[in-house]
């Protein structure tokens, strides 16, 4: 995995900061935060905290007490031990796009598929720099809504041998998880021991946890699985049209959510969660790789630091309708400031298309092109004498070119990052290669991995064990 340990980007004064420190504090002490499982409110009442209905009244140093538990740091066990991941500190984690209900390829744009998940779960296996396949890489509406989630597990369990990212989206879709997860692993001990997945509770932004994904954390804590905590803001939607509003609610809600996990098992591993941009305010509709987002994914990475945590934001996320230009520049928009932050945890690294709403083949491919040279350009420089060439100065003298130099022969090779999508052929020779747009090269390269795919080795003990529980649970579930 990349450590990104160049100095991180800030651009939060000490004043600012206590700007937003104020601005949570009033939040989750004066206005309260809805908590929709009575579990949950009834923990924060025993702890001390003033209830009313589903609505709970912090006390700030309360919540900073219940926050200071958390690990700083933490390790994700991978069924390959080569792919294990370290969460936090200068450790950057890449994952694939998740939730989107539709797929492209080419020009075709339909409904995402079982195949269209285990095509993705095999190309995230088939990218080094890629640490996970995700969770809901697309939603496969060709399989039953009550068991997909056993399919999906399935297959990024078999399919791949990195971690994965368990369902949310029930308590029992969670237990699910955590039961293959011990039947791949060895038992509960040794996944409470070291974590083997994460997963991603979301806020129901403005000021609410739901009753469905707080039934999964519940899960995931008792388990000791880490968490994403994670408000869902769109400025002019879900939070205010202001930057400090909104990452004031941020806090808020983060800091709640990571509450309540340290309150059901203190020291579960959780990460800080941002999900951050703006809406149009002409039509209403998401906009993703603005200014204003990269300004609050830099502000993010800096507020997590200050409470100690690691933390997930940023990603290629961007509102094109198809691979193309404006993809490229939103993605990158969103990706560069991810870089600077030093996010921990990136989300939606490959494949993001349409905000969100579409997992792109052919994006994925350029996204990770883009993370490969983004990763080559946040490693740090270490000057040495020896490479002032100065023998090659010697040897090729004034006015002179150094492509036959001593030094460029020994080094062409492996002396410059050379890209594998990028075209950087003169126009005779492109148009002679068939004048390919990127869309189009990417297009190959993914069928080309797809081809030649070999899925890692397992045991077929273990395997064939998750598969009857799969069955099993499905026939339960009533699919």
């Amino acid at each position: 995995m990349f450590r990104n340990t160049m100095p991180r980007y800030e651009i939060l004064s000490e004043d600012s900061m206590a700007v937003l420190d104020r601005g949570w504090r009033r939040i989750v002490s004066e206005l309260g935060v809805e908590f929709m499982a009575p579990e949950a409110v009834e923990i924060f009442a025993a702890a001390g905290m003033r209830t009313e209905g589903d609505k709970v009244f912090f006390d700030p140093e309360f919540v900073l007490e219940q926050v200071a538990k958390a690990p700083r740091e933490f390790d994700i066990q991978a069924r390959n031990p080569d792919n294990n991941v370290h969460v936090g500190g200068d450790h950057m984690i890449f994952s694939s796009v998740y939730g989107p209900p539709f797929v492209r390829r080419g020009d075709r744009r339909a409904d995402g598929t079982m195949e269209d998940f285990r095509d993705f779960a095999k190309l995230a296996q088939s990218f080094e720099v890629m640490d996970s396949v995700g969770g809901v890489v697309c939603e496969p509406n060709d399989a039953p809504l009550d068991s997909r989630h056993l399919d999906m597990l399935y297959a990024a369990m078999t399919l791949t041998d990195k971690f994965y990212m368990g369902n949310v989206v029930s308590g029992e879709r969670a237990a699910d998880t955590i039961r293959m997860s011990e039947i791949l692993f060895g038992g509960r001990e040794a996944i409470e021991e070291t974590p083997v997945c994460i997963s991603l509770v979301n806020c129901n932004s403005p000021l609410r946890w739901d009753d469905r994904m707080l039934e999964a954390q519940f899960e995931y804590a008792r388990a000791r699985q880490p968490v994403i905590l994670s408000p869902f803001l769109l400025m002019g939607a879900m939070s205010p049209v202001s930057i400090p509003a909104t990452l004031a609610q941020q806090m808020a809600e983060t800091l709640t959510g990571i509450s309540l996990t340290q309150l059901i098992n203190p020291g579960a591993p959780v990460v800080f969660g941002s999900f951050l941009s703006n809406i149009d305010m002409q039509s209403g509709a998401p906009q993703f790789g603005t200014p204003e987002s990269a300004i609050g994914l830099l502000c993010t990475g800096q507020i997590a630091r200050h409470f100690n945590l690691p933390f997930r934001t940023g990603g290629g996320m961007n509102s094109a309708q198809l691979p193309d230009a404006q993809a490229a520049f939103e993605t990158l928009m969103t990706l560069m400031p991810t870089f600077l932050a030093g996010t921990n945890f990136v989300m939606h690294s490959a494949g993001w298309l349409e905000g969100g709403l579409v997992a792109s083949f052919e994006k994925y491919v350029m996204d990770v092109q883009a993370l490969e040279s983004l990763q080559r350009e946040f490693t740090p420089v270490d000057f040495t004498d020896e490479e002032l060439a100065f023998g090659a100065h010697q040897e090729v003298g004034s006015g002179g070119h150094f492509l036959g130099a001593e030094h460029t022969m020994e080094r062409f090779r492996t002396c410059f990052y050379r890209p594998w999508l990028w075209n950087c052929d003169n126009f005779e020779r492109w148009t002679r290669l068939g004048a390919r747009d990127t869309a189009e090269r990417a297009r190959e390269i993914y069928e080309k991995k797809l081809e030649d795919y070999e899925p890692p080795p397992m045991d077929e003990a273990i395997r064939e064990e998750l598969h009857e529980y799969v069955t099993r649970r499905r026939i339960e579930l009533g699919d």
